[in-house]
């Protein structure tokens, strides 16, 4: 989609940087590194964020007194403070990726642990900008897609930790995707309306075929969601490489994961992850691979 209305000054800089991919994959990379300290907070507060939302409405429903007022607790307050000691991080030491390498992964007042998966949230999240940056260029593709993975990060690493794929999170990027191709910006609006359909009634009925069977829940509901969020994006086409691509991702991984972790199988797994991650190679490379492999198959 080509960028326009724009005056003489930002219309050098885009020229600057169509010149200069690696420069404008380098900026929106180091974009990406700011994010994903942003990502972090997000993580750990939206949850509890939403625990607190259902405790207040619980209450109300059952005509409790409402819990004393606390401290406001949002993703901008409080400001972040270590686990431990409680000591508030100070703009220096919440730079992505230097402080925690600069602190050695410990705080500085109390030297408690400061968990690796922060600069690897920050450096994950700057690596996939910078490659969108390259696969689309300097277009408004780049930008709409930056949203939406940063979106599947944040809410693949919440249903890590929560088993749950937060509507907060999964509807916007669902609906946003439907108005971007509403412009025809990566398909057309009839298959972007026609993927978020299939996308949730594929794995609606496997999900009721499932229980019909076993009797048991094999997947959450916003598994069928976040697939339908990926069609909306993606159009219709891009569901059966991603159903492929999060299936044998998660078998492989599942298997894994309870060999080293010597989980039971009754333990329950996420899948948003897997589905997260196969939906963004679909959205990006799908075409390719799926003609690779027709080549392949001599079709």
């Amino acid at each position: 989609m080509a960028l326009g209305n724009l005056n003489g000054n930002e219309m050098a800089m885009i020229e600057f940087w169509q010149g200069n991919i690696w420069v404008f994959a380098a900026s929106v990379g180091f974009l990406g590194l700011l994010v994903g300290s942003f990502l972090n907070v997000v993580v750990y507060r939206l949850p509890k964020m939403m625990m607190q939302e259902w405790h207040s409405q619980a209450r109300e429903v059952l005509e409790l007194p409402a819990e004393p007022t606390e401290e406001a607790f949002n993703l901008v307050l409080p400001h972040s403070r270590c686990p431990h000691c409680a000591h508030e991080i100070k703009p220096w030491e919440n730079i992505p990726l230097l402080s925690w390498l600069f602190l050695r992964g410990r705080c500085s007042a109390c030297k408690g642990s400061i968990s690796v998966r922060y600069p690897l949230v920050e450096l994950l999240s700057g690596i996939l900008a910078a490659v969108i940056a390259l696969h689309y260029g300097v277009s408004w593709n780049t930008l709409a897609m930056l949203v939406v993975t940063w979106g599947l990060l944040a809410m693949s690493l919440v249903d890590v930790d929560h088993q749950i794929l937060p509507d907060v999170l999964v509807l916007p990027l669902l609906w946003l995707g439907l108005i971007v191709n509403s412009f025809g910006m990566f398909v057309s609006l009839n298959d972007a309306v026609w993927g978020a359909v299939l996308g949730y009634m594929s794995l609606w009925l496997v999900f009721w075929l499932f229980k019909l069977v076993t009797g048991k829940e094999g997947m959450g509901y916003g598994d069928f969601k976040l697939l339908a969020l990926l069609g909306a994006w993606g159009g219709w086409q891009v569901l059966p490489l991603t159903i492929l691509l999060s299936s044998v991702v998660g078998a492989v991984l599942g298997i894994i994961i309870l060999r080293v972790q010597r989980n039971s199988l009754s333990n329950p797994l996420p899948f948003g992850p897997y589905l997260a991650l196969a939906g963004w190679i679909a959205l990006l490379w799908g075409e390719q691979i799926t003609a690779s492999y027709w080549q392949y198959a001599g079709l």
